[in-house]
Formats: C-alpha cells, sequence, structure tokens
C-alpha cells in the first residue's frame, strides 16, 4: 500500500501526469463503476487470473478519490482505512464485541440493518440509497428498507398479481398512452419485477447479465451455421434464425445434461 499510495501522489504531483492531474470525483467517479462491473464480470466468469488484477484496478480508484480528497484538504487515504475498520467493528458486535455468535445468516443481517438505521438517526426510511446504483440494484435496495418497516406483500403471489396486472395494462393501453405514460407504466413494470427477484432472493442484475451472456452466446451459434454455408444473419430470415436458435438451444440443454 505505501508503494502504491507513493504512485498515485507522484501522478497528482505538480510535474505528474497531465492526464491525472486534470482528474475529478465527477469526472473518475465513472471508471470506478467500470471497474467494479469488471470484478463482478471476473469473479461470475470464474476467471481467477484476471480477479487479481481487476481487484488492483477497484483498489486504485479508491486510491484515487482519496489522493484528490487529500488535495483539496478533505482527507487522507489513512482516513478512509481507519472509518471503514470502524464501521466494520462496530457492526459485527458478535465477533468484535459481547454479543453472542450463535446467530443465523439471516438474524445477523437483520442487526446489520438494525445498527445501520441507528447510525442513520432521525433520516428517512429510503435516504441514502445511492442514486448512481444500476437500476435494478437500486430498485431492490429501496424495496428492502420499505419492507423492514412493514411496507411489503406478504407472499412471491402478490408480487406476481401485480407483474401480471402492471403487464397487462402496458400491452392492452400501450397504443392509447402517450410516450411518456408508456416510459413510466414499463417502468412500474421492471420495478415490480425486482420486487419479484428480491423475494425470490435473486440478484436481478446477474440475472440479467446471464440472459444477457446466454443470448450473446446461442446467437453466435446462428451466426457459426450460416457462415457454414456461406451467409451472414442478413441473408437469412426470422424463421431460420428462429430455429436455428432453437437448435442451439437444444445443444446447450444436451451438454448440460452430458
Amino acid at each position: 500500500m505505501p508503494r502504491l499510495l507513493e504512485i498515485m501522489a507522484r501522478l497528482r504531483a505538480p510535474d505528474g501526469c497531465p492526464w491525472d492531474i486534470e482528474q475529478t470525483f465527477a469526472t473518475i467517479a465513472p471508471y470506478t463503476l467500470e471497474e467494479a462491473h469488471e470484478v463482478a464480470d471476473a469473479i461470475e466468469r470464474e476467471a481467477w487470473d484476471e480477479l487479481k488484477g481487476e481487484l488492483g484496478d477497484l483498489l486504485f480508484q479508491s486510491v484515487f478519490h482519496a489522493q484528490m480528497a487529500e488535495d483539496m484538504g478533505l482527507f487522507r487515504f489513512e482516513d478512509v482505512v481507519r472509518a471503514i475498520s470502524d464501521k466494520m467493528v462496530a457492526r459485527h458486535p458478535h465477533v468484535f464485541g459481547e454479543e453472542s455468535r450463535d446467530k443465523s445468516a439471516d438474524q445477523q443481517t437483520l442487526d446489520w440493518e438494525r445498527v445501520k438505521a441507528a447510525e442513520r438517526g432521525n433520516a428517512r426510511t429510503l435516504d441514502g440509497v445511492a442514486m448512481a446504483l444500476p437500476g435494478l440494484t437500486r430498485a431492490v435496495k429501496l424495496q428492502k428498507r420499505a419492507a423492514r418497516v412493514g411496507f411489503d406483500w406478504p407472499s412471491t403471489d402478490e408480487v406476481i398479481d401485480k407483474i401480471a396486472e402492471e403487464a397487462r395494462e402496458l400491452v392492452e393501453a400501450h397504443t392509447s398512452l402517450t410516450e411518456e405514460e408508456r416510459f413510466e407504466e414499463f417502468g412500474d413494470l421492471l420495478f415490480v419485477m425486482a420486487n419479484l427477484a428480491r423475494h425470490l432472493k435473486i440478484d436481478p442484475e446477474a440475472a440479467l447479465r446471464a440472459a444477457n451472456a446466454k443470448f450473446t452466446r446461442r446467437f453466435a451459434r446462428i451466426e457459426d451455421w450460416l457462415a457454414e454455408t456461406g451467409r451472414k444473419p442478413e441473408d437469412s430470415d426470422l424463421a431460420e434464425m428462429d430455429a436455428l436458435w432453437n437448435r442451439a438451444k437444444a445443444e446447450e440443454k444436451a451438454g448440460v445434461a452430458t
């Protein structure tokens, strides 16, 4: 860490890198999000050789932000480390304090949320859920906060009924709705889908990434088979590509079966 901090300070020094010197919290934030997603991607692909580098890239983002903060006289990297260390100790009284460790993971999660709520004091229930989170992730976090104070459907049945209702409204009324109203109705449908994911204990972002990967994989097989006949997708038609899609789907299932 001392070497990395020294490198970052040198990059931001007056005779350092012009690009690094020009950066601000706002300009670096998108890179921070990108690096976090690349960490998640490496984990999802179980690319363990890549993970070390991706974690380093993400760590560098924290160092970069801390150096900019130090340049502005706000805080130093040591303050960041101290703050997170104090927070972890405070939020794990069953490990670092006198509370019993004889709790389930679910109970420990509830205790964690209770401590966080106490830290927020008189803040509103939904305060503090980061705006920059991916939409589905933020929806789940908002719903979890609301559920803690009793604003939640008791089971998945009600959520599924609501999904059917929202989808029906969108389909039946889409021709009579304005573009803004269609936008809003579609957002409502996605929000309820995120709620179903929460009830089923599914990470909706991870599920969508997996669906994206599956679509990419199967469409690549369509392109491969068409290429064998000297053609591209634009040389085919929907009926043929749909048949090839089903072939790719069957191929994958057979692979899973074996």
